[in-house]
Formats: C-alpha cells, structure tokens, sequence
C-alpha cells in the first residue's frame, strides 16, 4: 500500500510536467571486470564495442585497491598502465569514462581486525568493502585521477552503492556518515585538481529517499555536481521518486542513471541477481523504450545499460561473453542514434470472460500502469498495477460493471493519458 501511495503521489509532481529538454541524456555502457588479468587489448575491444554501440560515456570500475595496493601514492605500474590505455582509446573514440571509485586497499581499510588478518593486496577480500579510515587517503587518489585524466572523464563516481544492504560494497556501521564524510573530503580535492570534473554522489539503488534524506541531514550538499541512481526495478518510477524527493529538499542537481537494465535469462532461468528474467527480444525493447521515455528529461543528465557483455551468471550484457551480439545491441545503438523516437505505445483490448471484461495489452516498460473504467461516461473504477516480464498485463473488470457500455483506458504515468490506449465493450 505504502508504494501504491507514493507513486500515486508523485504522478505528476516530478517529471511528466517539466519542459523538454533540447539534448538527450549522455547515452552509454558498463564496461565491467576490467582489472585483475586483463590485458592492454581488453581495453581496446571493451572501446570498439561501445564505439559500435554508438556510446558517448562509458562506466567503469576503478578499484582504488588494484591502483594503490601497498601504500598512499604508491601506484601500481600495470593498473596505471590499464587504466591510461582505457581512457586513451575512449577519447580516441569521442567517448568519455565515468570511473567509480571504491573498495579500501588493505593498508585504508576500517575493516576489523580479523577482516584485515585475511586481506591481501593481489586478492579481492571482505576488507576491501570497508570505507577507509581516513577519507582524505580516498581523496587524494581521487584527485589524481582527476589530475591525470582531466577532460578525457565524463565523471567520477564516488564509491558504489553504499545503501545497498548486501554489505558487497560499502560495509560496515554508521553507512551514511561515513559516506557523507568521503564526499565532503573528495568534492573538494577533485575541484582544486580540475574544477570542471563532474563528481557524481549518491549511487543510490534505494529509490524510496530515505537513505538520500538522511545524507541531505548529514550535510552532502554542495559536495556533488549530479546524484548517479542504479535501478532495475520500475526504472521510471524509481526515478521519478528519488527526483520528487530531490525536489522537497531543495537539490536541483541532475541524475545520473549509471545503472540499469535486464538480464535475457528466460527460460533458462527465472530469477537472476533478484531481477526477472526476460527474453532476449523484451531485453532489447527495454532498453529502447527507456532511452526513449527519459530523452526529453531536463533532470537527467545521463543513462548507462549494465552492461556491455554477458559474465559468468550474468545475462545482462548486450552481447554474449565471447562478443556476439545480443538483439539488444542493435536495439541499444539505434535508440542512441535516434534518442528522440517514441517508445512503444499501450495497447488494449477488451473481451467478455463470463460476467467480467478482461482487459488485456501490452506496454512500454519501467512504471505504474493505470486502468480507468468509465460507465456512460462516468468513471467507475480504477486499478493501478505493473507489467508483467514481457511486458503485457491481463485485468479482470469487477462484475458489478456488467459488459456492456463500459470504456477502459489504460496508459502508463510516465507518459500520461495523452500517449494511452482506450477500448469500448
């Protein structure tokens, strides 16, 4: 009931009623498992593909554990190396990157004692997830990615995730103080090193605000130039709340989805990293519609899919693991090249089950659907409800409507009335 409220709430605070933007958002992809064995040519096929792609940013890990393992300012030879090589091919190509920055080396590390017996600097351990003890330690490394890199950046992220709850990320208690202390220490020491370098707060997977007003109460702002969000789930709608609650706490700066997308794991599987599976043909009509719904958002400065190729279980990519394209490639690059097309409309029909209509359709991912029944023009009954994986939904009329002179429209919030589907029995 508390979401059915929310978004019902936020309809048309946040979002459908805003001017059009004249740019679409930075459109791009994740490029993921870059560091620990790869070679300078990972870094030049990872470029190519998102040059395929049509991308004008792509996102990257950057673990300050592979760049600094033994000690502040000491950098390792081969990650710098990797990383110059990343960044060299990405301008080469007009792309830009956004690095997100995490994951404590052993030496920053706040993790306990008998997390820290077991860290090492050659392995990915739980310490690791801890935030450092000193956020200037953070800072600094930071800042001379910023130094180093400058313009050729789209952005920095700084750390990922710290709300999520699996503790894979930002573990550890006191989660947003600790948070907000790294961000007031880093915006800063990014801006001395190259004031144009957008830094990007947040990276929030939570779109019910709660842990963003408690950073807000821990002081972020002025500490970021954008807020980067990872939803999966009613992507739209997500965004649309965590904007609304932006909005009631005076922030205006924009969001960067840097995260988002389907895993095409049906019907091999049903569940995948507790999303929904889909086929690899819905996977690739997602992706288009959201590029599509979010391009005229004037508070969205930004949209990368997760990600580019498919990972030992993970069917998220839009090509396999060995670099086949996936439907969605095609899909992805096409919504780039025309970001202003339309996404798909609702559809509708209607049809007599017994004593109800059943209304049935399809419709553009990533929010709330509306169903409005109207007897003699008098609106009698509403249902809000969700696609299901495919995309499609089935609603059975209550029977007091009866079957005949009812009209039904349906159409999604993001879009409004104005793009619904309307049927009369």
């Amino acid at each position: 009931m508390l979401a059915l409220a929310l978004a019902l709430s936020l309809a048309l605070a946040a979002g459908r009623g805003a001017a059009p933007s004249t740019a679409a958002p930075l459109a791009g992809v994740n490029v993921t498992g870059l560091y620990g064995g790869s070679t300078l040519r990972t870094a030049d096929s990872e470029i190519a593909a998102a040059r395929g792609l049509h991308a004008s940013v792509v996102r990257a890990d950057l673990r300050w554990s592979t760049l600094q393992p033994l000690g502040a300012g000491q950098v390792d030879a081969g990650a710098l190396a990797f990383t110059d090589r990343l960044v060299a091919d990405a301008a080469g190509a007009g792309i830009g990157v956004i690095f997100t920055v995490e994951s404590s080396p052993c030496w920053a590390s706040s993790a306990p004692a008998q997390l820290l017996r077991r860290c090492a600097p050659a392995t990915v351990t739980a310490a690791n997830a801890w935030p450092p003890r000193n956020a200037a330690d953070y800072a600094a490394v930071v800042a001379f990615l910023a130094r180093r890199y400058g313009s050729k950046l789209a952005a920095i992220e700084i750390w990922n995730e710290p709300d999520q709850s699996n503790q894979l990320y930002f573990a550890g208690p006191n989660k947003v103080q600790r948070y907000a202390a790294i961000l007031r220490a880093t915006y800063p020491a990014v801006k001395q090193a190259d004031p144009s370098l957008p830094v990007l707060g947040g990276s929030l997977v939570g779109s019910n605000g709660l842990f963003l007003r408690a950073l807000y109460a821990a002081g972020i702002k002025g500490y970021y130039d954008g807020l980067a969000v990872h939803f999966y789930t009613l992507v739209l709608a997500s965004m649309r709340a965590i904007h609304a609650v932006q909005l009631a706490n005076g922030d205006s700066r924009p969001l960067w989805l840097d995260e988002f997308g389907w895993s095409s794991c049906y019907p091999r599987q049903r569940i995948q990293e507790a999303q929904a599976c889909v086929t690899a043909q819905t996977q690739a009509r997602n992706l288009g519609d959201v590029i599509h719904s979010l391009a005229r958002t004037p508070w969205v400065a930004a949209e990368v899919v997760y990600h580019l190729r498919n990972a030992p279980h993970e069917d998220f990519g839009v090509t396999a693991a060995g670099g086949a394209r996936k439907p969605s490639f095609g899909a992805r690059a096409q919504a780039i090249v025309r970001p202003f097309a339309s996404p798909h409309r609702v559809t509708l029909s209607l049809r007599r089950r017994g004593a109800h209509l059943l209304a049935t359709g399809s419709g553009p991912v990533g929010d709330y659907m509306q169903l409005e029944a109207f007897a003699r023009g008098v609106l009698r009954y509403r249902a809000l409800f969700v696609l299901d994986r495919f995309d499609r939904y089935a609603i059975a009329l209550p029977a007091v409507l009866g079957t005949r002179a009812i009209t039904v429209r349906v159409y999604q919030y993001w879009a409004g009335p104005g793009r619904g589907a309307h049927a009369g029995s």
